[in-house]
Parts: C-alpha cells; structure tokens; sequence
C-alpha cells in the first residue's frame, strides 16, 4: 500500500512537471507567434529583412525574438522620436537667398536634388564655392584656422573625438575661442566618442566655456537597449563658423593613423570647406542635433540672411539622414544619382552592403554602357563587411562594373560623382547602417570645376588600388564564397 502511494505521488509529480514544461511550450509558442507577426506587420521593412528576421525568429526562437526586439526595429525610443520629429517641425529653413530649381529645372540631373528636398525640406542653392583639403591632417589645420578667426561661434560636431594630435588640437582651438568671448558648442557621439567624453579633455572643454553635449546618450545600457537601440548614432561630421563658413565630409576628429584602429591605418578621408548658402543648411543640421540635447534656442541662426559669395558657381543641397525618417531616403538618393549618370560614375566608399535597389542601379549603370568604378579598401575593420561586400563581386564584375580594391589603408572617403558633373560628398556609407540606423549629413552639388576636383581625388585613390578581375572571382574557393554569401544573407540583421 505504501508503495502505491508513492507511484501515485510520482505519477502527479510527473504529470506536474509535464503540465508546466507544456505551458512554458504555449508561452514560447505564443510569443514567437507574436514577434512573428510583429515581423511581419512592419512597416517601411524590404522582403529581404523581413525574410531573414522570419527564419532567425522561427529556428532560434528563444535568441531569435530577443535578437529581433533589441535589433530587428529602428526604435530610436518614443520619446527620443517624438522629440527629433517636433525638432524637425517647428524649426525654421535657412533663409535662401535665391533658390537653385530654376537653374536645375530641364537638367538632366536634377531628379537627385529634387529628392534630396523632400529629405529636410532644404532646396538646392547657388552661388556657393568650396574647397577639398589636400589630407587628413591638412584639413584638420585648416579647420582649426577657421576656429581661430571665429567672432561669434563655433559649432563641431562629430562621431568619433580620440584624444591624439589631432583630436587635441580641435580641443585647443575650441577652448582658445571660447576664452576668448565666442559662443562655442560642440557636439559629440555619446557612443563613438565615449572615451573622449570621459576624459580630462572634455572637462577641460566645459571649463574654458565650450558648451558641450553627448548625441544621443547612452546612459543605461540595459534601459537603452529595452527602450530604443543603442547602436542607432549621429555620424556627422561638420564644423560650422559664424554662419559663413562650413566643414563636411568623412574625417572623425582624429589623426589619420587613427589608434583605436591602427592595424587598418592609415584611414584616407576627405573634407570640404564651404562658403555661401549652403552653409545654413549645414546649419540647420546642427541646429536639430544641438536641439535634441539641449533647450537652449538657435532659431535666430537660421533666420538671417546668408551674405551671397559673389565668386561661388556651385549649386549645392545639404541631405541629412537618420533614423526618425520613415522609410530610407538615403538609399533613395544614391540610387537616383546613379540612375541619372550617363557616362561616368565612380564611388568611393569604406563600407559597402546594399540594399537591392542599390545594387540593382549599380548593374543597370554598367549594363546600359556607364563606365562604372567601385572602390573600397582592401582591408577592412570589419570581416563581415568585407566579406558581405565581396558577396556582390561577381554580378557587379560580370555586369561591367570596375572594382578597385585600395591597398594603402582603410580608405574612409564617401564620394559620388557622376558625369564629371555633378557629386556627393560627406559622412553616409552605401550599407544598411547609413541608410537606416545614423545620423548623416551629405552635400550634393553640381558644378563641372569642383566636380572634376574630386574626380581627380578619386583617380589617385584608384591609381593606388588592385583592379578585381574575373579571373580573381574564378579562383576564390566554394568555401570562401559560401562564407561571403552567408554574411550578405545576415546582412540585414545587421
């Protein structure tokens, strides 16, 4: 009898634990059901995305859902989007001395800068002049001279701040100019340049009166990442001085030999130095930024009249991207740059993974007879970049395209040009995080003179690659191939 209580009692302990393991199986069942769907409801999510994120969640389901709810959505956190939308809504264009549509209008490219007008509201402007710097150091000298003859502000921002040469003498320069009576405010990447922030070097900032913000700050990173994304950053790069002088393009504020990455240096960057209209709606990026860290009101900023630069001939547009926008506009905007080329296109960029529509535009240019040349670096900071790029090497080879691998460094430059006529300069990569996850800030512009400047840049960048031919593709093994294309399937995890 005794033992018959005690089969019975094991008996009810295992119907218990079956009872429970069935219930956590309904439970588990029922929220992968409900991300599923989640996935799939999504707006604004191309096939392949929404493809990839289906499959991890429906293999993996316990990694797959947590991967999806902290990765899967460009959750930038209520709150935070609230804030950077009504930002974008109540805060005044530049005032634009003549705008460029007119001029544009019957042009062969002027779809491109019609699209970049519906990105921020900002028009294409004439009568701006520009300037490329020589190099990475070379630039930063520039920029600190134009610091220092500053009379009534200073406004920096960037990704990426190191505590090198460099980094040290954007410091300098700001402090030397706050102390001396100039509104200064400088704005840097809460993540990127998270040692700079923590360093003596920002404190010494804040006690010679430079205003200074972390974008996008992390703080905790548990509440972070339940709330928004912490990997979704402000990669601009821009340097603004008294309303008339303006910097954008590639470079962080540091040494091209670049510490935190030396195995990959040196890191080949390219930066403009504006003069003219353009230079408020570099303005008004910095203005929205400054804004979305702080309740101190620039408006003013914008509403003056920009002094016209009687010797500029360049129409130029400011396009800046980010993840409060509801569908990728970015992408949008190289995509039709390249679909307007006729003769020539070449594109620099460090990291390359596109979305289809990208890639498509690419292989039409050279299938319809554009002389199309990619370059990228041949070694990259990321393998799975690399490997995602090299991916797509054989359907761009075989359509026409030239692809350049750069062999000094990590060439870091973003440029576009096409037709020797018109270009694209500045902080966004042609790859998923560009397009969706950063803060970018380009400028578009035309004009044949400035244009073939950055053209001859972009030879020498070529002029110093290995050309990736047929014969490279045939002889990369299955296994090296299969390992390419599985990072470019994982790509939009990414």
């Amino acid at each position: 009898m005794p033992g018959g209580l005690d089969s019975h009692a094991a008996l009810c302990r295992s119907c218990g634990v079956i009872g429970t393991e069935l219930l956590l199986l309904l439970l588990l069942s029922l929220a992968q059901l409900a991300v599923l769907l989640r996935a799939l409801l999504r707006r604004h999510r191309d096939p392949a995305t929404r493809l990839a994120w289906v499959l991890v969640v429906m293999v993996i389901p316990v990694f797959g859902m947590i991967a999806y709810l902290l990765l899967g959505e460009l959750r930038i956190g209520a709150r935070r989007l609230n804030l950077v939308q009504q930002i974008a809504r109540r805060t005044p264009r530049p005032s634009v001395v003549e705008p460029a549509a007119q001029l544009l209008a019957g042009s062969e490219y002027s779809a491109p800068f019609a699209l970049g007008r519906t990105v921020n509201d900002l028009p294409p402007t004439v009568g701006n002049s520009a300037e490329l710097s020589s190099d990475e150091n070379a630039a930063v000298d520039a920029m600190v001279a134009d610091i220092d003859s500053a009379r009534h502000h200073v406004h920096f921002l960037t990704y990426i701040w190191l505590d090198d040469n460099n980094g040290c003498k954007l410091k300098d320069a700001l402090s030397r100019a706050a102390r001396r009576g100039v509104d200064v405010r400088a704005l840097a990447d809460a993540l990127g340049s998270r040692g700079f922030i923590r360093s003596n070097h920002w404190r010494e900032l804040e006690e010679a009166g430079v205003a200074v913000r972390e974008a996008l700050p992390v703080g905790n990173l548990l509440w972070t990442m339940i709330r928004g994304r912490v990997d979704l950053r402000n990669h601009r790069k821009l340097l603004i001085v008294d309303n008339d002088t303006g910097w954008c393009g590639s470079q962080n504020a540091a040494d091209p030999e670049f510490r935190i990455k030396a195995k990959y240096a040196p890191w080949v960057d390219i930066m403009t130095r504006w003069k003219g209209p353009v230079v408020r709606e570099l303005q008004y990026l910095f203005v929205i930024d400054w804004l979305a860290e702080s309740d101190q009101n620039l408006d003013y900023l914008l509403s003056e009249r920009p002094l016209p630069d009687t010797d500029g001939t360049i129409i130029a547009q400011v396009i800046g991207t980010g993840p409060a926008l509801s569908i990728p506009l970015m992408s949008a905007v190289f995509c039709e740059l390249i679909y307007s080329a006729r003769r020539t296109l070449t594109i620099t960029t460090p990291y390359f993974v596109p979305d289809e529509n990208l890639l498509f535009a690419l292989v039409s240019a050279a299938r319809r007879g554009v002389e199309t040349t990619l370059v990228v670096p041949q070694r990259n900071d990321s393998r799975i970049v690399a490997a995602a790029s090299r991916s797509h090497y054989r359907d761009l080879v075989e359509a026409g395209v030239t692809i350049c691998e750069f062999r000094p460094g990590l060439l870091h430059a973003k440029t576009m040009v096409v037709d020797e006529s018109v270009a694209l300069i500045g902080s966004a990569n042609l790859d998923r995080r560009s397009f969706e996850l950063n803060f970018e800030a380009n400028v578009l512009f035309m004009d044949s003179e400035f244009v073939r400047q950055l053209g001859v840049r972009q030879q020498s960048y070529i002029a110093q690659s290995a050309v990736v031919g047929p014969d490279e593709i045939a002889d990369t093994g299955h296994l090296r191939h299969a390992w390419y294309n599985f990072m470019a399937m994982i790509g939009p995890l990414l």
